[in-house]
């Protein structure tokens, strides 16, 4: 089983990325603040205002560290990688099943079960862990996500099914306030809004998806497929398609459950966020290091796979679903098994 790595995060405006040897060096203001080895780590997240050297750059590409570079509040700008990983009849499988039209609806309507079934499991838990909250909205929204989870199981219609993803995750987001239990005054949730974020928890659920498409994609391409060709998503010039396709079963539980925790445990306030004049809510740089940090802890988090029967850690979900995804392109599988939270 793969080995999960570090990710660094340089979140300080102003940082300078440099190497020595083998060795990251984070400086601040010309003076070394953190020194990282090479080998410990699989990525390297810029934030805003940060440079590196050229020869650092190099090291990464030769070592397989991906480098991505984001706005300061997680709007994708640039990544730059090493040569391509893996097989290239893996690749070549995988665009040949793109082209199937009925075997993409097939594996698109797994994404998408797996998806609103971990909904299902959020509005499940909240249910259970406050028997007080016996909202019947809550409970009315996982009804629906039960048989919209069947539905798009068994529907044969990519345009059908993607309908059903739409239709659930409104329902989803249409009760999520609820889920809110403690400052529910200062984090007031009414719908979805992306781009830009129009409030504190928007802000923080686009920020924790960016974190979590980053992790899909970089485990995509360590096993070798191309993160551009989704079968759920459709393909657009620099899209990462497939990365979206598999973050589609782990945005509840890396996400959503995520914000949940961070809020529902007074861990972030609403001292931590600034409105714009465009009218978009952003998080201060105190705010991100927070949410980072309580990613990356989850990441520590073990579990039992339930394919797999293996015990792994949480970080190495991406890894592991991308790791099984390639062999059923590959026919080494009959079928895809997506990830169920339980």
């Amino acid at each position: 089983m793969k080995r999960m790595l570090n990710t660094l995060f340089v979140t300080t405006q102003g940082a300078y990325l440099s190497k020595k040897g083998d060795t990251v060096l984070v400086n601040i203001d010309r003076e070394v603040k953190l020194r990282v080895p090479i080998h410990t780590l699989s990525q390297i997240t810029c934030f805003g205002q940060i440079s590196m050297s050229p020869f650092l750059m190099g090291l990464c590409g030769e070592k397989g560290v991906s480098v991505s570079f984001l706005t300061e509040n997680g709007r994708f700008l640039a990544r730059v990688n090493g040569p391509v990983s893996g097989n290239v009849l893996l690749r070549k499988a995988q665009f040949e099943f793109q082209q199937k039209n009925g075997k993409t609806s097939k594996l698109a309507g797994k994404f998408v079960t797996a998806k609103i079934a971990n909904y299902r499991a959020v509005l499940q838990r909240a249910l259970r862990d406050n028997p007080e909250n016996k909202s019947d909205e809550l409970n009315k929204a996982s009804k629906y996500m039960k048989s919209s989870a069947f539905v798009a199981l068994e529907s044969e219609s990519l345009d059908i099914i993607r309908g059903i993803e739409g239709e659930a995750a409104r329902t989803y987001f249409s009760v999520f306030d609820h889920l809110i239990l403690c400052q529910k005054e200062d984090f007031k949730f009414t719908s979805r809004s992306k781009r830009p974020p129009l409030d504190k928890i928007n802000a923080m659920l686009s920020f924790a998806y960016t974190l979590l498409v980053n992790d899909v994609r970089s485990a995509l391409e360590s096993v070798g497929l191309d993160p551009a060709v989704g079968f759920l998503h459709s393909l657009r010039p620099g899209r990462p398609s497939l990365a979206l396709d598999i973050m589609e079963e782990l945005r509840p539980i890396f996400g959503d459950r995520l914000i949940l925790s961070l809020i529902n445990r007074k861990q972030i306030t609403s001292s931590g966020f600034k409105k714009t004049e465009s009218g978009a809510v952003e998080m201060n740089e105190e705010t991100r290091k927070l949410l980072i940090n309580a990613y990356q802890k989850r990441k520590q988090d073990e579990i039992i796979h339930p394919f797999t029967k293996e015990k792994i850690k949480f970080g190495l979900l991406p890894h592991l679903q991308a790791m099984l995804l390639a062999r059923f392109l590959r026919a080494e599988m009959e079928d895809y098994p997506p990830y169920f939270w339980k």
